[in-house]
Parts: C-alpha cells; structure tokens; sequence
C-alpha cells in the first residue's frame, strides 16, 4: 500500500526512462550492500525432478525476473535478494546500440500497462559476458540462476540474423542457465518475421551450435514469441521446438495491438491472449517442454492463473514496476505454499 502511494503521487510524476535507469542503480547497489545477504528471500525449492532436470540445477521459486528491466546483467544480485527466483537479463545484442530515440517509454497507468519502443538498447554482448563472468566469480553469484535473452543488431539483415544470435550465444552461454532467443520484439525492423518457423529454424541451430560448444555443456534453449501470432503460428513454433530439441517456449512478449502509437504495449492487456498461448503451447509441447509465462502478472492469482494455463516458471516486469519491491517474494512464498 505503501508502494502504492509513493508510486502514484511521486514516482508517476517522473521521467518513466529515468526512473527506471534510477531503480537498477538503487537494485544494484543493494545487491552489493549487506542487507542482500540478510534477505530472506529463498522460498523453499519447486520441487519435481522434472523442472530441475530441464534447467539442469534446482529453481528456487516460479516468479523471476523478465528481460528489458536488467538489459545490461548491473543487477543480478539485487533482483535475487528482493525475491525474485531467478532473472533474465538482456536483450543482449553482438555490438552496443543504443535503441530508437527518445521518448521511448510511457506509463499508462489507467490500463496498468507500459508502451516502449526502447529497440534493444544495451551495452553488448562483450560488457554483459564480462559482468557476468565477475558474478560468477563469488559463490552469490554462482548461486543465482540467470537466463540470457539475446538478439539481432538493428542493422543485421534478417539473412545475417542466425550469425548475430550465434556470437551472443558464444560469448554468453559460459555463464547462463539458460538463453531466450528474442525474435518477438516490436520494435526492431523485421524481427517478428523471424517468428516463421523456415526463419527462425537457422537461428536455432546456429544459438545452440554455438552455445553448447563455448559452454562445453548442453544449454537449455527457449525461443520468446509474441502474443500477436495467430494460433496455426504458435502451434508451429511449438512444432519447431520439438524437431529441434529446443527446452521451450517463453511467451509472451509485447503485444502491438493497440492504439496508443508505435510500439509494444505489456501488463494486464497481455494477460487474456498470455494465458491463452501458454495454455495452446502446453497442450501442443506436453509436459517434456518448458513453458515461461509472462504477461500481465501482478498478484498471486494472477500467477496461480497462469500456473494453471501450463506454465512452469513465470516472470514479470511492468507488475513489478506497479506492485513494487515486495511483489515477487510475496508471489514465490504464495506458490511455493502451495
């Protein structure tokens, strides 16, 4: 409630940019002070040989941390501590860019949802390895289960596009429990297309190519999709999944239709079509597959809903950024209880 008020009358007053560059500065430092290490934020394991064979070491909770809040892996430590099972940093591309101009991100609180047309800002894959390779150096680090969402450079070519996403997998797999091929977002040029399955099928043997060779292990690798492809269209990267020995499926991602302008909208306009796809892809994979729910989750039915449609893990992000730093131990304990 608290949260609640400061967001509204204070934090809803500034740059939604700024305040989210601000919030990874703060979740930074407090992954590096000694208030981390007290936190009580270990919720007692899944449990099921099955989660823990697909992901290869135990998951402490269902609800982690979606990419596009930590792009740049500053945070890791800080996310874990406040709750969260696990995160994914990234959308990690092979050269820095700095995304589409600004302003590139707007609140809009009366459909608890955000708009961004942010374009894979990030610091690229050689500062993220580095940072990451540095978390794994302690044993906190070590402990933390941190997936690796990769993608494209703006320029690339969608022909060029399965070399891109073999250099992330290269310089990053050493260090990722698992990487998420990104070709879902809005809003870089002609990345959706990569969703068809003849595209999207190089760039998954090139990732896990390249992936399983610089890790010298098999990396679990799942592909993120949009909540905008037709059902045919699910079913056929659920198809792909399995021809091609993938892990799974995260969904969803951003979706465009609205009418607010350019770029994706995420939260609770996600949630209906979220739960649906995941519901299709459980279905459609059966229960050798990972399924990641995201999508317009904000409390713990939201999460139990979306456990129910199949997903296995869960994560959000513009539901944190509502229902503040509370909100993902208070789903993990939730879950876990149950």
């Amino acid at each position: 409630m608290l949260y609640r008020l400061l967001y509204k009358h204070a934090l809803a007053k500034t740059d939604p940019e700024q305040a989210h560059k601000t919030a990874m500065r703060l979740i930074g430092a407090f992954g590096r002070s000694p208030l981390a290490r007290l936190s009580s934020a270990t919720v007692g394991h899944l449990g099921g040989d099955r989660l823990r064979g697909l992901l290869a070491r135990p998951v402490p909770g269902r609800l982690g941390l979606a990419a596009g809040q930590d792009k740049n892996a500053t945070a890791v430590l800080g996310t874990i501590a406040m709750g969260f099972a696990f995160t994914e940093v990234g959308t990690v591309t092979p050269l820095p860019q700095p995304g589409n101009d600004r302003p590139r991100l707007w609140r809009l609180p009366e459909e608890r949802a955000f708009r961004n047309r942010m374009g894979f800002n990030n610091d690229g894959a050689d500062a993220v390895a580095e940072r990451l390779a540095m978390l794994r150096l302690t044993r906190r680090g070590r402990a933390c289960v941190v997936g690796v969402n990769v993608g494209k450079n703006k320029w690339v070519e969608a022909a060029d596009a399965p070399a891109d996403y073999a250099v992330c997998a290269r310089k990053l797999a050493p260090y990722a429990d698992y990487l998420v091929v990104n070709v879902s977002s809005p809003n870089t040029p002609g990345l959706r297309d990569l969703q068809a399955v003849e595209s999207l099928r190089p760039i998954v043997r090139a990732t896990r190519e390249a992936a399983d060779l610089a890790a010298g292990r098999r990396v679990p690798i799942l592909v993120k999709i949009a909540p905008d492809l037709g059902d045919a269209d699910v079913d056929g990267v659920a198809d792909l999944a399995v021809e091609e020995e993938m892990d799974g499926v995260v969904a969803t991602n951003t979706t465009v239709a609205h009418s607010h302008g350019e770029g994706g909208l995420s939260g609770e306009p996600v949630r209906a079509r979220a739960l649906e796809v995941v519901s299709r892809l459980r279905k459609r994979l059966g229960p050798d597959y990972i399924v990641i729910g995201v999508g317009g989750i904000f409390t713990v039915s939201d999460a139990e809903a979306m456990v129910s449609a199949g997903a296995d893990l869960l994560e959000a992000l513009t539901g944190f950024v509502y229902e503040g730093p509370l909100m993902p131990g208070r789903i993990n304990r939730a879950l876990a209880r149950k």
